[in-house]
């Protein structure tokens, strides 16, 4: 039974071995993309990476003072203006200052009326003795006297508009300092973002995430990563089309806004396997009416710019 049983089993394992081989051998399936990618529109091109962004560029707000904010009347979403209040920081310690010095302006204004008085005082006195016509029935000291009390009055005249004028300007002082702690905003756009809460301590200076995101969204530009070995085929008259990632059907046609001349380390990425990451981009920015195309600010999108062929380089 053993010389039988040895050939079987070597049988059994060569045929084992030929099915894992062919089964190892079979071709696994291509996994599909999770959206179907863009295709370009032009015959030659360059492509390239762009993200969405307020045709202002997106203003990142903080405060020019620390404090605790106590007022935020805006939301996410909202249209303002030039000039509305985006947020305020505590300002209790400057509406009390500010109410000291607005009485200080009152007293100071109270005084005026009294120098000038007594300005006037001083000189109808001195006018009448000047016009005694006898000079023995006054003494030149008498005259003098009368002099320097009209030179002293308008001294403290003068002194009481200048106390008035200072008291004016600390108050307008204290209202500089109230309306620094109010933060507007700087043009008419949408609030993209807001980072700050009630009660929160807002800190000043660049932070990692701003307090609040401004732009006038009614444009959308896209800024776009031309790479540096492409940089030379780009022109600003060239056509460009942009393709909303995930869903290649909505596309729009882009207007040249600007080239910003200084080449800059590449950040976006495109997920595509030739990419190279070790390089410098040359930004574009195109824009289109938001109206023509619903996206969202921070969005990204793929860019097609029409451009001669590789081989025309010497021409």
């Amino acid at each position: 039974m053993l010389k039988y049983i040895l050939p079987l089993l070597a049988v059994f394992g060569l045929l084992f071995g030929i099915y894992v081989v062919k089964s190892a051998a079979k071709e696994m399936p291509v996994a599909q993309p999770v959206a179907e990618p863009s295709m370009p529109p032009f015959r030659h091109y360059i492509a390239g990476a762009g993200i969405t962004e307020a045709s202002t560029e997106n203003i990142e707000l903080s405060t020019p003072v620390p404090g605790v904010v106590t007022e935020i009347p805006v939301k996410i979403g909202q249209d303002v203006k030039a000039g509305d209040m985006l947020f305020k920081v505590d300002t209790r310690d400057l509406d009390a200052e500010l109410k000291v010095r607005q009485a200080a302006v009152q007293l100071a204004r109270v005084k005026i009326p009294e120098a000038e008085a007594n300005l006037g005082d001083m000189t109808h006195m001195l006018e009448l003795y000047q016009a005694v016509s006898d000079p023995r029935a006054i003494t030149q000291e008498e005259l003098s006297r009368r002099k320097f009390g009209v030179a002293g009055a308008d001294s403290r005249f003068r002194q009481a508009n200048v106390e008035l004028a200072s008291a004016q300007a600390q108050v307008e002082q204290t209202k500089t300092e109230i309306e620094r702690r109010i933060i507007r905003a700087p043009v008419s756009g949408q609030v993209l973002q807001v980072k700050v809460h009630l009660g929160e301590y807002a800190q000043v200076g660049p932070l990692a995430t701003p307090l609040m995101v401004l732009g006038d969204t009614r444009q959308v530009n896209v800024r776009t990563d031309i790479d540096e070995n492409d940089a030379w085929r780009f022109s600003p008259g060239a056509r460009a089309i942009a393709y909303v990632r995930g869903n290649p059907d909505l596309h729009t046609e882009l207007k040249f806004v600007r080239v910003e001349p200084y080449v800059v380390p590449k950040k976006s990425l495109t997920g595509d396997t030739t990419e190279r990451v070790d390089t410098r981009v040359l930004q574009v920015l195109y824009g289109f009416p938001h109206d023509q195309l619903n996206v969202y600010v921070g969005q990204q999108m793929d860019v097609y710019i029409e451009a001669p062929p590789i081989n025309s380089r010497g021409s």
